[in-house]
């Protein structure tokens, strides 16, 4: 880094572009994403705009995220996936979304799958397990 400050217009965009993802406004959302904000931008907490949609469980904003390439990979800094994050919402939609897109129930930690089983959900659990 260059040390210099952020400009506070970029910071405030930032804010509102994350706030879009929490509060599931997947018009809004996509059309920021459209028009060049990054699908895959990450706050402070390393939460990307997917993991915070599905830990809110926002089924249309998550398919909009992955329709525009957002990496269900990537974890955030406790290690959290999205996915993770739909399991222990217990958001049966936004589950089956990521797993359609090919999310690991075993990747990140704790994994989806251990977020199941630690929190007994046992749905979550049947949906994690039929995926293989």
């Amino acid at each position: 880094m260059s040390g210099q400050p952020i400009d506070p217009g970029v910071i405030e965009l930032a804010g509102r572009v994350f706030d879009l993802a929490r509060s599931g406004y997947t018009d809004e959302l996509s059309a920021y994403v459209d028009a060049g904000v990054p699908v895959d931008l990450t706050n402070d907490k390393g939460d990307t705009l997917l993991v915070l949609a599905a830990y809110y469980g926002h089924a249309g904003t998550v398919a909009a995220l992955l329709q525009r390439g957002a990496d269900h990979r990537r974890a955030n800094d406790r290690g959290q996936t999205a996915l993770a994050a739909a399991v222990f919402k217990q958001s049966a939609e936004t589950v089956q979304l990521l797993l359609d897109a090919g999310a690991d129930p075993d990747g990140g930690g704790p994994t989806a799958r251990e977020t199941a089983t630690f929190f007994d959900l046992p749905a979550m659990t049947a949906l994690l397990d039929a995926r293989g």
